[in-house]
């Protein structure tokens, strides 16, 4: 009865150990599929780090582009409302222009009736003074006709400095519009 259960035992013990070498061996396994997994889980995570550095990289670069974007559309804006005024200003410089050359033109019409008259005096000169008045009427005409002659140099004068604002402004406006243009593209 005794060797019966030797045996026994020295079968079970040979099971135990068969197991054992069963489970040595899926150890190994386990632990060579846990190496291969920290490994794949480290190549992960060393991954997701890069892809979280590309991604606060391209939000960096979204954020200065909408800024860029933002300050882009200002700017335009802004050139476009001094497009305009500089539209309004020189709109209202030709029609200070056009004043300026209907009084310039009324003031000539009026010289020139003045002068006709002056011309028609003159002709009447002898039967209305006397030789000895002659010289001091003939004076005062000419200091008359002076005085107009001055006075229309300097509208004219004044013509032609509002004529040369005038393009000043005007190849300001077309700088302005080529500027805006060369940003917008």
């Amino acid at each position: 009865m005794h060797e019966p259960k030797v045996e026994q035992l020295m079968g079970k013990l040979r099971r135990l150990q068969q197991g054992k070498i069963i489970l040595e061996e899926e150890i190994k396994e386990i632990k060579c599929v846990s190496d291969s997994s920290q490994k794949e889980l480290a190549s992960l995570q060393t991954e997701a780090y890069q892809q979280e550095g590309i991604l606060k990289e391209k939000e960096e670069l979204c954020r200065k582009l909408q800024f860029q974007s933002a300050e882009s559309e200002q700017d335009s804006v802004r050139q476009l409302n001094q497009n305009r005024k500089s539209e309004e200003l020189l709109e209202q410089y030709r029609c200070e222009i056009q004043e300026f050359k209907l009084k310039h033109r009324k003031q000539r019409m009026k010289f020139e009736n003045q002068l006709l008259h002056l011309i028609e005096q003159h002709k009447n000169l002898h039967s209305v003074f006397s030789l000895e008045r002659l010289p001091d009427e003939i004076t005062s005409a000419k200091n008359r006709r002076s005085q107009l002659l001055a006075a229309e140099q300097m509208k004219l004068a004044q013509l032609h400095r509002l004529q040369e604002e005038l393009e000043e402004m005007e190849e300001h406006k077309q700088r302005a519009t080529t500027a805006a243009e060369t940003q917008g593209e």
